[in-house]
């Protein structure tokens, strides 16, 4: 959501292609007779706001060979580049995480020979534990023309493994400010049955383990003996991570708050800001971020952010105005937090114009610039 975000405001100002790759191997359907979800295929080619988005499929069979993806994604894109270049002269490959995706890039970019810009997102961070991974992440930065990072810690990280700083540019995401807006809270909490004089806590994300969803309903109970009227909304479904809705339901049952605990399953980008406008604090004790988007997108909605110091959070929710960062793995200084949070009388008109000096047309204008450095060469 956040790269389409980001690139169909580019596409407003020049002309843009994009081809979106998606792992496949033969009978791998029969896989969705005991995993429903397991890797849909999207349509091989289909237009999205004016954008054609070509997916091409490229072999990856689950646990076997996956150091190939970065070559697998370039030789299966070839023949459809190939085609491309016929009819859409492009000049530039902007591509989007270093492994597999930059990597099968830059492989791309020599052969049509067209520069290649990488972006990081924070995949980078646990791919660097594997050494294979690490080298390929290098090749393809050392190859690449230019490289965005989308948090500085993630520019830091990659240098410190051995890339170059001087071309690395930090650009985080944006926000839509005309898509996430606060709305009348108690509006909001009927959608939901919450009472309106509740205290509501929310964390939107994919139901995974490393966005830390169990984190804080382990710590619904004690919250409860502080504040008799707290509910926490989960917003959000199966991903590519997994799925631990489940598991997730079983832990609320299993400490008896399974009624103050509201699941909503995924909700569509444009109705986002119902669930965070019913909210009084966004939380998010995740193990592992570039720059999360949804902070921004809560901020913008007026709510304070409560999140664990890993990644780019820190410089997301970079003073005390906007929220508490707490070091990640601390149950008790996350509760501590969190009360604090709740206890506390934020400045929502000050956390929305942080929001809205990040919005996604400042981003935008930054990357414009890079590109016609990069087409002057």
């Amino acid at each position: 959501m956040f790269i389409r975000e980001r690139m169909f405001r580019v596409a407003k100002h020049l002309p843009l292609v994009v081809v979106s790759p998606v792992p496949w191997f033969p009978l791998q359907g029969l896989i969705r007779y005991f995993r429903p979800g397991y890797r849909l295929q999207p349509p091989k080619v289909e237009e999205q706001q004016g954008v054609m988005v070509y997916h091409p499929r490229f072999l990856a069979v689950p646990g076997v060979l996956r150091e190939l993806d970065g070559l697998s994604m370039a030789l299966c894109s070839l023949l459809l580049l190939l085609r491309l270049k016929r009819r859409f002269k492009f000049t530039l490959i902007d591509s989007h995480f270093a492994w597999p995706d930059g990597y099968g890039a830059t492989l791309l970019g020599r052969l049509f020979r067209v520069p290649v810009t990488i972006t990081l997102r924070g995949t980078e961070v646990p791919h660097a534990k594997d050494v294979f991974k690490r080298n390929k992440i290098l090749q393809a930065l050392g190859r690449a023309v230019y490289v965005f990072s989308v948090a500085d810690s993630l520019k830091r990280h990659v240098v410190g493994l051995g890339a170059s700083a001087e071309k690395i540019q930090v650009v985080g995401n944006g926000v839509d400010t005309e898509r996430f807006v606060n709305e009348c809270q108690v509006e909001a909490r009927k959608r939901y049955d919450l009472p309106p004089d509740a205290k509501v806590l929310v964390t939107v994300g994919g139901l995974v383990e490393r966005k830390g969803f169990h984190r804080v309903i382990e710590l619904i109970p004690a919250l409860l003996e502080e504040f008799p009227r707290l509910y926490y909304l989960v917003v959000g479904g199966a991903c590519a991570e997994g799925d631990w809705r489940e598991r997730l339901e079983n832990q609320a049952n299993e400490l008896g708050v399974r009624d103050r605990v509201f699941f909503t399953g995924p909700v569509a980008p444009d109705l986002l800001r119902w669930p965070l406008s019913a909210a009084d604090i966004f939380v998010l004790p995740t193990s592992n971020e570039g720059w999360a988007n949804v902070f921004l997108e809560a901020m913008a909605c007026g709510l304070p952010v409560v999140t664990s110091d890993v990644g780019g959070n820190p410089e997301v929710v970079c003073n005390d105005d906007l929220g508490i960062v707490v070091p990640f793995g601390h149950s008790q200084l996350l509760y501590d937090a969190v009360a604090a949070a709740l206890n506390k009388k934020w400045q929502r008109e000050k956390i929305m114009t942080y929001a809205k000096n990040n919005s996604w047309d400042n981003r935008v204008e930054h990357l414009l610039s890079a590109f016609a450095e990069i087409n002057k060469r």
